[in-house]
């Protein structure tokens, strides 16, 4: 039997190589390196925290996870933990979160002069 799981995430395809390039220079600077290769966390403001992240202080920080490959990128709309496998406080976005997200990117984006 397989299993799928579904993830929703923002993808942006096509990059050049030159892309690439600035964009891990970009995420090795500015973003937390995961011992997965080509996985960066992307820490959460807290004052975007939902209710009931902001009380899970021992979960913190909240982080979502952007993925470079040398074509892509990629970044979940789940927001994680690092601290544990499954917390109620993990989930994906609210509307606010997502926003936050999606304007980083493109204002990343943007700074890089990468086109898309």
């Amino acid at each position: 039997m397989v299993v799928y799981m579904a993830m929703k995430q923002y993808v942006i395809d096509g990059l050049r190589p030159n892309d690439y390039n600035e964009l891990k220079k970009y995420s090795d600077e500015h973003f937390e390196v995961s011992s997965l290769g080509g996985i960066y966390w992307v820490v959460l403001p807290e004052d975007i925290l939902t209710p009931m992240q902001k009380v899970h202080k021992d979960c913190r920080p909240h982080i979502f996870a952007l993925m470079l490959e040398n074509d892509s990128l990629s970044v979940e709309l789940l927001v994680r933990i690092k601290t544990s496998i499954k917390c109620d406080c993990m989930g994906y976005a609210n509307a606010e979160q997502r926003e936050w997200l999606l304007r980083k990117i493109d204002l990343i984006l943007e700074e890089l002069e990468i086109l898309v």
